[in-house]
């Protein structure tokens, strides 16, 4: 195999090839990225039996063939290149890669033993690949990090037509997104539970293309596909039952708040900074503000004040001050409608345009608060 392909262009696809490699693979052949030159130009691709990617970009090359490289060796080789064309050259069990005056010479490992990668599925539909990456974002902040729970470290697709929801939860809060796409068959309905940690890579990295082709496998198969601007990704779903989360989110309310977003964030920051670990930060919202308070009896304390509108009875609530930045951080508006019930029921946060706006639902994190004590 010798090629030529341009150094950004080479940087590009290794990190995108690269991102899902295992950092302890069961097999070493799993740690390598797989390199084909033929007549369409230079694919990379990676799999370790759960998330494979693959790339093409254009090269000039002037012997096909096949190899397979350390991914991540590869990956800080492309990336601290300097600016000009690289050259890959194979040469027996090792492969010579050449930028300007710079030259390493890497071994390779054997192709001959690498896994075949699954074969893309064919496509369902298509997303606005911005549109994909900001829903996705907002709600992966609420997928659970316990491996034990492997449920829970999912993000729930549920697809009926044109309509596409998103769930994740870990148990102290719930993050929803619906949002229309544009399925090839008007009639599709289902559903998928998709690990969270792939599908944020995935769609951050997308980012940057018009639209995400989404591919889901026939049922039964256990896999789905992404791809877009030449790059693809597909990954084994999660088995188990995601919790029924609608039922989770209340249909009414007896007080709602209207907060604008940076204010309130910037003084939950504030106020947490004496809040020891895992303790919340109190919110008591009453007529025209909501005061902040942390720290309490001994310890250090702290209180702020910030404007709020208020539309019900007053109410004392404590959230964790983490999950309430996260959500806060999620909302793509300028406020925050906060509705609750009780201060031992959940709340949940909406995001609105302005102080008396339209209550815009498309997306809801519910934030479990934290019991109040003396």
């Amino acid at each position: 195999m010798k090629i030529r392909v341009e150094r950004d262009t080479l940087a590009d696809a290794v990190a995108w090839a690269a991102r899902t490699l295992p950092s302890r693979p069961s097999l070493p052949v799993l740690a390598g990225l797989v390199l084909t030159a033929d007549a369409e130009g230079l694919t990379l691709s990676s799999f370790d039996y759960e998330v494979s990617a693959r790339v093409l970009v254009s090269a000039d090359v002037e012997e096909p063939g096949t190899t397979l490289v350390s991914g991540r060796l590869l990956a800080d080789i492309a990336r601290s290149l300097p600016g000009a064309p690289v050259t890959l050259a194979s040469e027996g069990t090792r492969i010579v890669i050449t930028c300007g005056r710079s030259s390493f010479t890497l071994p390779t490992l054997p192709v001959e033993d690498y896994p075949q990668l699954p074969a893309m599925p064919k496509s369902s539909g298509e997303i606005n690949a911005a549109l994909f990456a900001e829903a996705v974002a907002q709600v992966a902040i609420a997928a659970g990090r316990d491996d034990t729970l492997p449920t829970l470290t999912g993000i729930r697709m549920e697809i009926e037509g044109q309509s596409l929801v998103l769930a994740a939860t870990d148990r102290y809060r719930l993050a929803v997104r619906n949002f229309t796409w544009s399925p090839k068959s008007s009639g599709i309905s289902a559903t998928a539970l998709i690990p969270a940690r792939t599908l944020a890579d995935t769609a951050k990295a997308l980012a940057n293309a018009d639209l995400v082709t989404l591919a889901l496998a026939e049922a039964g198969e256990g896999l789905i596909g992404f791809e877009g601007n030449g790059r693809r990704t597909t990954t084994r779903l999660l088995d188990g039952e995601f919790p029924k989360y609608r039922t989770l989110l209340p249909t009414e309310s007896s007080a709602v708040a209207t907060v604008e977003v940076a204010v309130l964030a910037d003084a939950v920051k504030r106020v947490a900074l004496v809040a020891e670990r895992n303790t919340p930060v109190r919110l008591s919202f009453e007529g025209s503000e909501v005061i902040l308070r942390a720290g309490a009896g001994e310890d250090a304390q702290a209180s702020e004040a910030v404007e709020s509108s208020l539309d019900g009875d007053d109410i004392e609530i404590a959230f964790n001050p983490t999950y309430l930045l996260d959500g806060l951080a999620a909302l793509d508006a300028p406020y925050v409608r906060m509705s609750f019930t009780q201060p031992t029921r959940p709340a949940v946060l909406t995001g609105a345009s302005e102080v008396s706006s339209e209550l815009r639902d498309d997306y809801r994190y519910l934030l479990m608060p934290v019991r109040l004590t003396g």
